[in-house]
């Protein structure tokens, strides 16, 4: 393909999508770029202050827990206070905690502030997709979570490589890196990112009614037990969690079972390094490919690639070969994320967005508490074959769910009646915020994406969700 070719598929694949879109997108990219404690808890623990590993595991599942509660509550801030509020409050805590944590000492104390700093942490993460949702016109969807993932692990690729030399020099620098990458992200959001929430979404002033729930388009109101028994979404979460614990392997199952065959962390660093490299380089134009087809298809052909890609991992011999099985389950991922996430979308009421976002959020972070205790009991009871054998059942499970839970899906967003739920559909979705022309040059070319040496007895940090 020319040189020509390629700077026009790029403008064709962040064309037409609005202004307030690339601020939220570079909001994404600068917070991925500060991710230091997700990167390295584990080493600050063990490496720089001596803990055990079981330790150093107990902490990150704390993290991950508070990921867990932090989920629906944001979800209901999202719908109730607004997109904008709940991402400056998020942003603006995850900061302080972040380098609170850097000055900790005492063993508690470390536990409970990587708690709070989880909690935090992924509090954004419903606001970001819900503002998403209300400002990118919904055929446009799949590429605008498609370039938000991209930005996440291009983020995640820089930023392995920064954190790795600041943690030669100082942890403390680390955190207080990430705090201020943070804080910047919070003032971005404060002065370019008007609110999208639509109008009627929130809680009234008063009473009972209004204090728990947004509204669908029909009037009726959304509290936390309408996502619960919305089945058919329900559904999609299941199998989100499903697939989280198949993708999760890549940092849980995937380094023990390759230290178990003599490999060394460099070598699982220089394979797991494939996963964000072919992300970095194949998102946006495997974007393009998809963008229009049927979702079911590719949701269905996603999960099978996810769990026989690692399942294929049983059969790895050499580096290269293991390296080969994460090029098929990174595939998988990158079909996977953006068309689930625009799923996700089409089945939440406009006026509950947030607190539907907050449980699919969930999803992945309970597979972030799982998928170790997971991979250690199978490969501690029955060896590493087990669990790869269960990644193809699992595998095989979800892409059944997918195809029966989307036939005779309803074509559209749900609740999206301008005249019911004040928000109009289609091409004029974003109006309220202004636009612009899409970037006259393709975007930065992606780098290289090292990741960092996991050292000794790897415990895997939080999965990074999309």
């Amino acid at each position: 393909m020319s040189a020509a070719s390629l700077r026009r598929a790029a403008r064709e694949s962040v064309a037409g999508l609005p202004r307030a879109f690339w601020w939220l997108w570079t909001s994404t990219l600068v917070n991925r770029l500060g991710a230091f404690v997700a990167t390295f808890m584990t080493l600050y623990l063990t490496l720089d202050r001596g803990y055990s590993a079981s330790f150093a595991g107990l902490v990150v599942a704390l993290h991950g827990l508070g990921g867990v509660v932090s989920s629906l509550v944001a979800g209901v801030m999202t719908d109730r206070l607004g997109r904008r509020p709940t991402l400056l409050a998020a942003q603006a805590s995850t900061a302080f905690s972040v380098a609170l944590l850097g000055f900790m000492e005492h063993p508690a104390a470390i536990a409970a502030v990587a708690l709070l700093v989880g909690m935090t942490s992924n509090a954004s993460r419903p606001a970001v997709a819900a503002m998403m949702a209300d400002i990118v016109r919904p055929e446009d969807r799949v590429r605008a979570f498609a370039l938000n993932y991209w930005a996440i692990n291009l983020g995640f690729a820089v930023s392995a490589t920064a954190a790795g030399l600041i943690a030669e020099y100082s942890y403390l620098a680390g955190f207080l890196g990430e705090a201020a990458l943070t804080l910047a992200c919070a003032v971005l959001v404060f002065v370019k990112l008007p609110e999208s929430r639509p109008e009627g979404g929130g809680a009234g002033a008063s009473g009972a009614s209004g204090a728990a729930s947004g509204r669908t388009g029909g009037g009726s109101e959304i509290g936390l037990g309408t996502v619960l028994r919305d089945g058919r979404f329900m559904g999609v979460v299941g199998l989100s969690f499903l697939i989280s614990l198949i993708f999760t392997q890549g940092s849980v199952g995937l380094p023990v079972a390759m230290g178990s065959a003599g490999f060394s962390p460099g070598d699982y660093g220089l394979v797991i390094a494939v996963n964000g490299l072919l992300i970095v380089v194949l998102q946006i134009p495997v974007t393009g490919f998809i963008e229009h087809r049927d979702p079911q298809k590719l949701l269905v052909v996603s999960a099978l690639l996810a769990g026989y890609g690692f399942a294929l991992t049983a059969f790895a011999g050499p580096l290269w070969a293991y390296a080969l099985t994460v090029c098929v389950w990174t595939l998988a991922e990158i079909v996977n994320s953006p068309t689930q996430m625009s799923l996700v979308v089409r089945l939440s009421p406009v006026h509950g967005r947030g607190r539907y976002q907050g449980v699919y959020t969930m999803s992945w972070a309970v597979a972030a508490l799982v998928a170790p205790l997971m991979a250690g009991f199978m490969i501690d009871r029955w060896g590493a074959g087990r669990l790869w054998a269960a990644t193809g059942v699992l595998g095989t499970v979800a892409a059944a769910g997918y195809w029966l839970l989307m036939r005779n899906l309803p074509d559209g967003d749900r609740g999206t009646d301008p005249a019911a739920a004040g928000v109009a559909a289609g091409p004029k979705a974003a109006e309220a915020l202004p636009c612009a022309p899409a970037p006259a040059e393709p975007l930065p070319a992606p780098g290289p994406n090292p990741v960092p040496d996991p050292g000794p007895n790897p415990v895997p940090a939080p999965v990074r969700a999309g």
